[in-house]
């Protein structure tokens, strides 16, 4: 749901020793009921692990259930937007945390980017293949876990964070000031509501002329733009629709920070409600876009567990990003990029990514639970089990630490085990 900031060849789903997992809180009741399996699809799609993403999921593992672990008190779940209608992703009000009184408003989708074309535009796009290469290319843990979705779930959501890597790139964007990155971000977002490989080649010349960053991986995405944009437009509508709104809230949402950061590019999050905010932009709605394409894609079977799911999406994305932050404060810091503010506890950070792992456990178990795709939960569990991993490391060693190859894998066969076995997947 978040995007980490590092990357890594992203290595082949192999097997070794089972690892622990989150631990679940007692739980409150009000648990999903549990459904009948949903099938998944056997179309070939990005790079991945055969049929691990055609299975339903074994074991009815329980979510908890819990009224009061809510999306992080911020409405923006575009409860609509299977429909093709734009969510305003305003707030509703403050959880549990505490978190009350500050607009957390994000900025709607534009119109246009909602009803973003009815047809496929005839346009160059890439193929599969070349998605996967793309994603192995700027990913770690989402070039690992995409590829274990049933399709067309699968190619959604690696066009989309394609879309959303590309994004990214315009924020942080060591190499480029203030103004020139807003620039790049609001000429994004455009590509984004009207099809035209001329104006995406043109803009693409552009950036690359200057390139925004010295990473190899993220310029070869950027000159694929044009192509990942042809991929996207060759989507069905309604899907297309969902990722284009929660894309253009995500860039209009980073223009806003990257706009009051500091003329050289720099930016610095003031306080705990600022980090929970910027988290929110960046990772929490891709979480809700996630969720809405899960449902997209089996209503049937999630049709009982549309609102719990709703309810913890941003919590999700939450959780992934506050764990890459405090991973990468001090390779960030050396590049102006402040997101843990000043003086803050990063215990206190620490503990907040534990709480929203657990609301993200319930998420993925909420899943199981109902029998949905092998590949929608494995997908949902993976990034909580490194998670997980990776705070564990980050509190004997500090910020910084990063689980070695060997322990990742370790992670995916502990994860293949339970599900082959009917166990909790997290």
């Amino acid at each position: 749901m978040s995007r980490p900031r590092d990357r890594a060849g992203a290595p082949p789903a192999s097997l070794g020793a089972p690892r622990p997992s989150a631990t679940e809180p007692p739980g409150r009741g009000g648990a999903p009921p549990s459904q009948g399996p949903s099938p998944g699809s056997s179309r070939p799609g990005l790079a991945g692990r055969g049929g691990v993403a055609d299975r339903p999921a074994a074991g009815r593992a329980g979510p908890d259930g819990g009224a009061g672990v809510g999306a992080a008190g911020r409405a923006g779940q575009d409860r609509a937007a299977a429909d093709g209608r734009a969510g305003t992703g305003r707030a509703a009000g403050a959880d549990r945390t505490g978190r009350a009184g500050r607009d957390r408003s994000v900025p709607a989708a534009s119109a246009t980017a909602v009803e973003a074309g009815t047809t496929a535009a005839p346009e160059a796009a890439c193929s599969p293949d070349e998605l996967a290469h793309l994603l192995e290319k700027t990913s770690r843990t989402f070039a690992l876990a995409i590829p274990l979705l049933p399709e067309p779930t699968r190619l959604q959501v690696g066009i989309a964070y394609l879309l959303f890597r590309i994004a990214d790139t315009f924020e942080d964007a060591e190499l480029w000031p203030r103004a020139r990155k807003v620039a790049a971000l609001a000429g994004f977002g455009q590509l984004l509501e009207r099809s035209s490989g001329e104006e995406a080649r043109r803009e693409t010349a552009l950036w690359l002329a200057d390139p925004p960053c010295r990473d190899e991986g993220y310029q070869e995405l950027l000159r694929k733009t044009p192509e990942v944009l042809g991929a996207f437009w060759q989507l069905d509508p309604v899907p297309r629709r969902l990722i284009a709104t929660h894309t253009c809230r995500t860039v209009a949402g980073m223009g806003e920070f990257v706009g009051r950061g500091g003329a050289d590019g720099s930016l610095e999050l003031s306080d705990l409600d600022d980090l929970r905010h910027y988290c929110y932009v960046v990772a929490g709605i891709v979480g809700e876009m996630l969720t809405e394409l899960f449902i997209l894609r089996h209503r049937g079977g999630l049709a009982p567990l549309k609102r719990f799911l709703r309810r913890r999406a941003a919590r999700f994305g939450e959780a992934l990003q506050l764990v890459n932050i405090v991973k990468d404060s001090l390779a960030d810091a050396t590049y102006g990029r402040r997101y843990l503010p000043a003086g803050c506890d990063v215990g206190g950070v620490l503990a907040l990514a534990r709480r929203d792992l657990e609301v993200a456990t319930r998420y993925a178990l909420g899943l199981q639970s109902c029998a949905a795709p092998r590949g929608i939960v494995a997908f949902c569990a993976l990034p909580i089990r490194l998670a997980v991993a990776t705070l564990d490391l980050i509190e004997v060693r500090g910020p910084g630490a990063k689980l070695s190859r060997t322990e990742v894998l370790q992670i995916l066969e502990a994860l293949d085990h339970a599900l082959d076995q009917g166990l909790p997947a997290v």
